[in-house]
């Protein structure tokens, strides 16, 4: 004991004038608990075993036992008992002879973090009852039998999220006798979406199954004109991954005695998930550059990243937008919230919030990059949290937007949210949190202005259908796409619409006017331009389309410029340059073929495969501006999954993944990974070479866990080559 106690006061923090107790912001510290509790004096003769004395206490918390099944939390790949909130669960305590009501007394005690206080529901001791009320803590006997007795528990429906240490307290006449320190009794407790007291109370079992049970989904990318879709592993029930999301609180400071409120949960969540600031879970990088780390597009799911981030304490290397929002998705349904990934396609990041994207030309009518800060991304994924908002008006709870993708700072710190989205979609952007910046990312315009020789600032054209154009999410129960837009915004040009947005300047979004800039925007000529569907390393052709609806003959200079960009709209490099003169007849069309060749474009090519064109034209008779932009992705070969032999739970099964390399050049340094929640671990294998056309074959053996519908994911990445992914559905039988 002497030893407990010098360690002990080596690590007692400083004492802070204060605060009677330090803050109690860790799940992970515990506080000793006498085992004897005296009143005084004991006497001589007092013997311990003389009175009611617990033997052993039996949690029921195999997955197949009703505590786990009842509960919904039989997948999670723990041996502790884990039950949610506002719900009752059993246990069985056998004593050292038969309990007499009349005489015994004994009570229950559930203890959190280092400083437990009974106000802050960090110290709950439960008497036993004869009824158990509905969402309150209590205990009632259901049976005894011999020196057993069975107790139903309720815990509070608004209890801490978290892992509670249980202690049996007997009182005797001379103290109390509490049982000893076995974290083999020890409780998680998690949100209960389907308990209608709880705050995440969701009414719908196939959206309960969908948002808080399914541990795959699809996060979608690639561009408006050409959506792509690839598979992510949540993993939320596989081993240490719950403890990795409770430590994440921990490192956040969140306070125990708020850990039993989503939107404080969401809040600090949102700032740990990304490293600025906070030493937090992923580091972002979006400039192509990887080195000592996992390029982004390597990940397959989240497992690998919260593991690590759990052992070593430091931020893992590297993430974007669906990185940070398959993490996140992952921390809120291991711990019961409702969530969901979304995908925004345009999306605005608009750096002064003032819902408009200012793109400026030179007198050419080229883009200008230094003057030009905001950009367009191709797509930002961000997530949605199922809440109800008892700190806004009524109407506003529901889904709510968070984002762990640093963008900008909110209240000090990298992250957004969480945001109703009922307030994005009415333009009511004064509730908190964040919802200016999320109605500017799908409500912005985009104005194309150039500056005249004598200063005078001329708008060229103004695009308020680009942005935000689609909002979509993984439809439930399939792996198909499920359209949201119309609950972040009303139909583009409606009455409606223009209310929300006259609401949102109301509640300060800044909205520039254009009164103070001459703008006339040029009617009697259209352009357009289409991009023709490519396989990466193959040449490819844009087409540039004039209407010249007057009766008059014009001639345009036109000017292309072919851009490698980041998914963020962020410019690397220019590739092509073209300029062409084109004659317009009156009153009819013209179309005018550019071609792109791959050696163009291969050797700076981005992870993204990804294109942003920019079309320009002067119409040198009346001396107006057409400017139209697009973004475009080079299709990117995939990985074929293969199973041999039959596949049965607890049975070694074999997995094969193939890869032919399309590209003119060898792939060199490439690295596969290979993961599927409840079939394999993730697991990875590097590949010196892969020569032009050349198959590569790679073989695994494993042991599925559980039986059911698994998906097998791989991805493969090298630095001339990232986004390749395949996957498999497999059915894996019951041994």
């Amino acid at each position: 004991m002497s030893e407990a106690t010098n360690t002990n006061e080596k690590k007692k923090p400083p004492l802070n004038g204060r605060r009677a107790l330090p803050p109690n912001n860790s799940n992970d510290e515990e506080n000793e608990v006498p085992e004897m509790e005296a009143f005084g004096l004991i006497p001589r003769g007092f013997n311990p075993k003389d009175y009611l004395c617990v033997v052993d206490i039996h949690m029921f918390k195999e997955p197949h036992e009703m505590n786990k099944q009842q509960h919904h939390t039989d997948k999670y790949y723990s041996p502790k008992l884990i039950v949610r909130r506002g719900q009752p669960f059993q246990i069985q305590i056998d004593f050292n002879r038969p309990y007499k009501p009349e005489t015994d007394q004994f009570w229950l005690e559930y203890l959190i973090g280092r400083y437990p206080q009974q106000n802050k529901g960090t110290y709950i001791p439960i008497l036993l009852g004869d009824v158990l009320k509905p969402g309150e803590w209590g205990a009632k006997i259901t049976h005894t039998e011999n020196n057993s007795i069975h107790l139903s528990i309720m815990s509070s429906a608004t209890c801490i999220i978290g892992k509670f240490r249980l202690y049996v307290a007997v009182s005797t006449p001379f103290g109390i006798l509490r049982t000893r320190r076995n974290s083999a009794t020890d409780t998680y407790i998690l949100f209960n979406p389907w308990c209608q007291q709880d705050a995440v109370y969701l009414d719908d079992e196939k959206e309960r199954e969908e948002y808080v049970l399914n541990d795959v989904g699809i996060v979608f990318h690639g561009n408006i004109n050409d959506i792509k879709l690839r598979s992510w592993s949540y993993g939320q029930f596989e081993e240490n991954i719950l403890d990795a999301c409770l430590f994440l609180m921990d490192k956040a400071e969140l306070e125990l005695s708020g850990r039993g409120n989503p939107i404080k949960i969401c809040r600090v969540a949102a700032a740990v998930i990304n490293a600025r600031d906070d030493n937090g879970v992923v580091a972002g990088s979006w400039d192509n550059t990887y080195t000592y780390g996992v390029a982004p597009s390597a990940w397959t799911g989240s497992v690998d990243i919260l593991l690590e981030y759990y052992s070593s304490k430091q931020p893992v290397r590297y993430g974007q937008c669906w990185v940070f929002a398959g993490v996140f998705n992952t921390f809120l349904r291991c711990l019961g919230i409702p969530a969901r990934l979304v995908t925004n396609y345009s999306s605005a990041h608009d750096n002064n919030a003032n819902l408009r994207l200012d793109f400026f030309l030179d007198d050419e009518g080229k883009l200008d990059t230094k003057l030009t800060k905001d950009s367009v991304w191709n797509y930002h994924c961000w997530n949605e949290a199922w809440m109800t908002r008892p700190d806004l008006p009524v109407g506003f709870g529901g889904w709510q937007v968070v984002d762990g993708t640093p963008q900008e700072t909110s209240d000090g710190m990298y992250r957004c949210g969480p945001a109703s989205v009922q307030a994005i979609k009415h333009g009511h952007v004064c509730f908190q949190f964040d919802a200016p910046f999320v109605y500017a990312e799908v409500n912005s315009d985009i104005f194309y202005s150039r500056r005249e020789k004598n200063g005078t600032q001329v708008i060229e054209k103004i695009d308020t259908s680009h942005i935000g154009q689609l909002i979509v999410t993984k439809e439930i129960g399939g792996d198909g796409m499920m359209e949201i837009t119309e609950e972040y915004k009303f139909q583009e040009g409606s009455e409606e619409e223009r209310l929300a947005l006259e609401t949102a300047v109301m509640y300060g979004i800044k909205k520039q006017t254009t009164q103070d800039t001459m703008y006339q925007p040029q009617t009697d000529v259209d352009m357009d331009f289409q991009v023709q569907k490519a396989v990466l390393g193959s040449d490819f052709k844009v087409t540039i389309t004039f209407r010249n609806k007057s009766h008059n003959y014009y001639t345009a200079t036109t000017y292309l410029s072919g851009n490698i960009v980041f998914y963020t709209g962020v410019t690397k490099n220019e590739f092509k340059k073209h300029s062409f003169s084109a004659k317009l007849e009156p009153s009819s069309s013209s179309a005018f073929d550019v071609v792109i060749k791959s050696s163009e474009y291969l050797s700076d090519l981005l992870d993204q495969a990804s294109f942003h064109f920019f079309v320009t034209a002067r119409i040198n008779e009346t001396g107006k501006i057409l400017a139209t932009q697009k973004a475009t992705v080079l299709e990117i070969p995939t990985l074929r999954i293969k199973t041999q032999g039959e596949m049965v739970a607890g049975k070694q099964m074999s997995v094969t993944v193939e890869f032919t390399n399309p590209l003119k050049q060898t792939l060199e340094n490439v690295t596969l990974r290979l993961e599927g929640p409840g079939v394999l671990r993730t697991m990875k294998k590097e590949f010196r070479q892969i020569p032009t056309n050349s198959t590569l074959i790679w073989e695994v053996k494993s042991i599925p866990k559980r039986p059911g519908l698994r998906k097998l994911i791989a991805s493969l990445n090298c630095d001339a080559l990232r986004h390749v992914y395949g996957e498999l559905n497999v059915q894996i039988q019951k041994p």
